[in-house]
């Protein structure tokens, strides 16, 4: 069965805005959720972007060895599920941080991942969830990673384990 390719809107070598630490951060192509205000809206659109193998990425990612992490971030990380599974194994082989947003909640990904099994494995491949949609009203630079009030930084194996979202202390 061939991969199938991530449609990437961008790439940045090296974040500390993406997370904790220096990351590499893929912005995928491609989201439903069209939030006002949104920071990346040439990201919403999915025609477009770049096809690129989850190897290719990785060939990317590791020409930098002072990278601690990859922050999935878009568009919308989990509808690209499938296509990202196997740069998000390679991640967490080589003993990386794995971090996404999505626009989904905690709670919506955990009920799409019952019928979506992409979207479950990912979930669970990732250490660190910033969820929510952004709400313009509820803009607010108090959060290190969040950009509004809504959003959480959640702590996803421990969310997993306790069936309820559970904040990631290290990240507020």
């Amino acid at each position: 069965m061939e991969e199938k390719k991530i449609m990437v809107a961008g790439l940045v070598p090296e974040s500390i805005v993406d997370g904790l630490g220096l990351r590499f951060t893929v912005f995928v192509q491609g989201c439903p959720h069209h939030c006002e205000g949104c920071h990346n809206p040439q990201t919403h659109p999915f025609e477009g972007g770049e096809a690129l193998s989850a190897g290719e990425i990785f060939t990317h990612m590791e020409k930098n060895p002072l990278i601690s992490g990859v922050t999935l971030s878009g568009g919308e990380p989990f509808c690209q599920a499938e296509a990202l599974l196997p740069l998000a194994k390679l991640v967490k082989g080589k003993g990386l941080h794995l971090c996404s947003y999505s626009g989904y909640t905690f709670e919506e990904l955990v009920e799409m991942g019952k019928s979506r099994p992409p979207v479950k494995e990912l979930l669970e491949l990732c250490d660190v969830l910033i969820d929510g949609r952004f709400i313009l009203a509820e803009r607010t630079l108090e959060k290190r990673f969040a950009g509004s009030r809504n959003q959480r930084v959640l702590d996803v194996r421990r969310s997993l384990e306790e069936g309820k979202p559970v904040p990631q202390e290290e990240w507020q």
